[in-house]
C-alpha cells in the first residue's frame, strides 16, 4: 500500500510542477489559480511521501518520488508545453524509468 501511496505522491509532484507551468503562461486570477493548484498539490505530494516513508526506506522513496515527478514534468513539458522531444532526452527519461524500477525491485519493503 505505501508504494501506492508513493506513486500518487509523484503524481502530486507532476501535478504542481504542471500548475507552475501553467501559471507562468497566466495572467490575473487565472494565474492564482494555478499557483493555489500548485500549493494544494505540494501540500499533498509531500503529505504522502511523508506516510510513506514510515514504512519505506527514506532513500529509496524519495528517489523514487523524485524519479516519478521528473519523469512526468519531463512528459507533460513535451505534451503540454511543446518541449522538444529529442532522441537524447528520451533516453534519459528512460534510463531513469529503469533506475525506479530497479530501486523497487531491491527494496526490502
Amino acid at each position: 500500500m505505501n508504494w501506492i501511496i508513493l506513486i500518487i505522491g509523484g503524481l502530486f509532484e507532476v501535478g504542481f510542477t504542471f500548475c507552475l507551468g501553467k501559471a507562468k503562461e497566466a495572467n490575473g486570477n487565472e494565474m492564482y489559480m494555478w499557483y493555489g493548484g500548485f500549493i494544494a498539490s505540494l501540500l499533498i505530494s509531500m503529505y504522502l511521501l511523508i506516510k510513506a516513508t514510515q514504512s519505506l526506506p527514506l532513500g529509496t522513496a524519495y528517489a523514487v518520488w523524485t524519479g516519478i515527478g521528473a519523469v512526468g514534468t519531463v512528459l507533460i513539458g513535451i505534451l503540454v508545453f511543446k518541449e522538444p522531444a529529442t532522441f537524447l532526452r528520451l533516453l534519459f527519461i528512460t534510463t531513469l524509468v529503469g533506475s525506479i524500477i530497479g530501486l523497487k525491485a531491491v527494496s526490502s519493503h
